[in-house]
């Protein structure tokens, strides 16, 4: 394993994960629709950032061509007129596992997501499920496939605490939907580093594994981990089921969609794993206190900057 490719590099994930597959001397070629989204990554060794609509079979199959791996970290919370979660979540994928088939590419890691199921509750997480099903599908016995479903990432460059620390900074009180909601953050460097070693481990071929850092949080305690952490005081008041679905909708009408009615729904199962962190990759996972006050308390311009990417899903 040494031609990586990677589709979603330029992402909050796939930005980490480039650049620690560059670190441990992969050949990595980052797939883009535009060159200037991985601007970036550009200054890293090994690093080849080639434009590609991945949505199209013909551009997919040449971009990958004469690789070992193929990585896709393609996702989306919110869906768009443009794409939807049946588009990004299943037909990609479909496309993904179909190209590497024809190309001769035998290894493919998927992302997905923690509490996956075709009875799932919310569109998105049906369509991660999909997802999953239709790569083992057209992979079969020809590609040695590895799937990973993370609870909520955390990291420098974030779309979840540095939303809430946004929130926080602006507004006094903060009407706060599904707060009993449970998450078990990953810190995002933990994620990076189970993929890497999934291209070298055998053992990993076949397997899907639940991704979660050390502890449960609700999501309100999260929210107040936030504030105290930027030292403000904030009177955070959780909604009942019936103002959360009503919050949810209204913020899914704005142009910026903070929150949808889907989201809702995906919060209605808890997103925690129900075992350890996978032993085969030798991580004691890291607890966010050691990493989000880092990045949340820096007001350097390159923190401000990364916080306008996160809010702007770049």
């Amino acid at each position: 394993m040494k031609k990586i490719v990677v589709l979603g590099g330029s992402g909050f994930v796939g930005s980490h994960l480039v650049h620690r597959l560059s670190v441990e001397g992969y050949a990595v070629k980052v797939l883009a629709r535009r060159r200037e989204d991985a601007k970036h990554l550009t200054l890293l060794p090994n690093v080849q950032i080639e434009e590609c609509d991945v949505f199209f079979e013909s551009a997919l199959n040449r971009a990958i061509r004469g690789s070992d791996a193929v990585i896709n970290l393609i996702g989306i919370l919110h869906e768009t007129k443009r794409h939807g979660y049946t588009k990004v979540h299943v037909e990609l994928p479909r496309k993904v596992a179909q190209a590497c088939r024809t190309q001769g590419v035998s290894r493919l890691l998927q992302m997905s997501a923690l509490q996956a199921a075709p009875d799932a509750p919310s569109a998105y997480l049906r369509s991660r499920a999909a997802g999953e099903a239709v790569v083992k599908e057209v992979g079969q016995d020809a590609l040695r496939i590895t799937l990973f479903r993370p609870s909520v990432i955390f990291g420098r460059g974030d779309s979840f605490f540095n939303l809430f620390a946004g929130l926080v900074r602006l507004m006094p009180v903060l009407l706060l939907a599904g707060h009993k909601a449970r998450f078990q953050p990953v810190f995002v460097e933990d994620v990076a580093q189970v993929f890497v070693s999934s291209l070298e481990l055998t053992e990993t071929v076949g397997q899907t594994y639940a991704l979660c850092g050390p502890k449960v949080y609700t999501l309100h305690e999260l929210v107040q981990y936030v504030a105290d952490t930027l030292g403000l005081k904030r009177c955070i008041v959780g909604l009942n089921e019936r103002l959360s679905y009503l919050q949810a909708w209204a913020m899914e009408l704005l142009p910026v969609k903070l929150m949808t009615r889907d989201n809702y729904y995906s919060m209605q199962v808890d997103s925690v794993c129900a075992c350890a962190f996978p032993a085969v990759f030798n991580i004691l996972p890291t607890p966010l206190e050691a990493v989000v006050p880092s990045y949340l308390a820096d007001r350097s311009p390159r923190q401000a900057y990364l916080r306008f990417r996160s809010v702007a899903g770049r």
